[in-house]
């Protein structure tokens, strides 16, 4: 029993000690505090001051996606999104430092309180101070931001894991939304949209929870339980895409020279170089976070190293060496041909030992070709070669010297850079008789597995990525 206790206790410190949200649980009021900074908005605060800071006018930056807050049971009239996204773009667009915003949410206000101001200098000040100034000209945009809160998704992704062994146990649980922003430049000189901008923020939603269940003595039941959920504000992920949409519409206006920052040619090609790489890891990365990537080379050497099985009718099985080295060329997206030339040993110990050299062709499909980290199978025909005298007990010949097979497998790979990569994989190998081992014995064939793993080096000439560009 002592010993049920020390699990649970350890199980429960390693729970506890993985969640640091737990030791900041709010057991009493806090004070109101700064608003927090997002991962854009350093972005946005470091961007270097422009030349001459533009004048621009939101009037309107809503919510367009006419959702509601999703419930379980029973309707809400919450909205999804928050619905103050005006003033966290004003916001946005005075923090870059790049523009001047103008009131025209509220333009009516500003105005009543315009007419409320001369109505009062024309009635009483003028009449005291003829020389009193008039009220000053309204400032006039030269840009209108447009654009909103074009979707709300949720649920893209769900998931989870847990386990309960004797009571002990413990799950984890996430989900993830996705909320997506358009903002537009349009110049008030000729309604000329000058530039577009579209980001979306995914929003992540975790649970974590442990329990323990046991009957500790009769009649006596011990029973606990803990728990974590950590939502992502929703109005934090609108701000974090409000204020990376200003300030991909700030370097977009620096790349077609609408605006420049302090300190010329220079600066603004070190922004725009940087905004580029950035652009071009955005754009090729997928829905669910995954990175494509064109693969411009068509051929590949591999050189890999690892271990040969046999699973013959000899009881004893020792794994032993294996090396290899192949070719391999790409026909389309999905789909390689290739061979392989591979040297190995096997070992059944004292009763039989010999090393073995095998030519094999292969089909290979990746399943994920546009993925830096994918799994691929591949499949094909071999012919093997026995070289020199193999170990045989006393009493056994040699029946078989070279013989068929067939072998099918599967790995992982993993690109390094455009021309190296790491891949590792495991391999069936079947025969077409029982004579590998030099024993025939059973209805059942020969065969034995590899398991290795290698390096890609990629070369050729550069092949027709428009299948890849499809995929995404």
């Amino acid at each position: 029993m002592n010993k049920i206790y020390k699990i649970a206790a350890v199980c429960s410190l390693m729970y506890l000690y993985s969640c640091g949200t737990y030791f900041n649980q709010p057991f009493s009021a806090s004070q109101s505090r700064t608003g927090e900074f997002t991962k854009s908005t350093r972005g946005l605060l470091d961007l270097p001051p422009a030349t001459e800071p533009v004048e621009v006018a939101v009037y309107n930056f809503s919510d367009q996606t006419g959702q509601y807050k999703a419930v379980e049971n029973g309707s809400t009239f919450s909205t999804a999104v928050t619905q103050g996204g005006t003033t966290m773009l004003i916001k946005a667009l005075e923090d870059s430092g790049w523009f001047i915003p103008i009131e025209r949410e509220n333009l009516s206000n500003l105005s009543t309180e315009r007419n409320i101001i001369r109505n009062t200098k024309q009635e009483y000040i003028k009449n005291l101070n003829p020389n009193e100034p008039p009220l000053p000209p309204l400032l006039y945009a030269g840009l209108i931001i447009e654009g909103g809160i074009i979707s709300y998704d949720t649920n893209i992704v769900t998931g989870g894991i847990g386990a309960r062994y004797f009571g002990l146990g413990g799950s984890a649980k996430y989900r993830q939304d996705r909320i997506t922003v358009y903002l537009r430049a349009v110049s008030t000189s000729n309604g000329e949209i000058l530039k577009t901008v579209y980001v979306s923020k995914t929003i992540l939603s975790q649970a974590l929870d442990g329990s323990f269940f046991r009957f500790v003595k009769f009649q006596r039941l011990l029973e606990a339980e803990t728990g974590i959920t950590q939502n992502e504000p929703v109005q934090l992920a609108v701000k974090d895409a409000i204020e990376k949409a200003v300030r991909d519409l700030i370097l977009e206006g620096v790349k077609d020279r609408y605006w420049s920052a302090q300190g010329g040619i220079e600066v603004n090609q070190k922004l725009v170089d940087s905004y580029d790489e950035e652009k071009r890891i955005d754009e090729n990365t997928g829905l669910y976070e995954r990175l494509f990537v064109e693969r411009p080379y068509k051929e590949s050497f591999s050189f890999s190293g690892g271990l040969a099985l046999i699973d013959g009718d000899y009881e004893i099985n020792r794994p032993s060496y294996l090396g290899r080295i192949g070719y391999q060329r790409k026909l389309t997206s999905h789909l390689n041909w290739g061979g392989a030339l591979s040297l190995f040993k096997l070992d059944n110990g004292e009763a039989f030992t010999s090393n073995f050299a095998t030519l094999d062709l292969n089909a290979q499909i990746d399943l994920l070709p546009n993925d830096n980290f994918g799994p691929y199978i591949f499949a094909g025909p071999g012919v093997g070669l026995e070289l020199g005298n193999p170990k045989l007990s006393n009493d056994m010949e040699n029946l078989s010297t070279n013989f068929l097979k067939i072998q099918y497998g599967g790995g992982l790979n993993y690109f390094i850079s455009e021309k190296l990569g790491l891949k590792v994989f495991a391999e069936h190998n079947i025969l077409f008789n029982d004579k590998l081992d030099n024993l025939v014995n059973g209805k059942r064939d020969d065969y034995y597995f590899n398991f290795g793993i290698g390096l890609n080096y990629f070369f050729g000439t550069t092949g027709n990525n428009n299948s890849q560009t499809q995929s995404k």
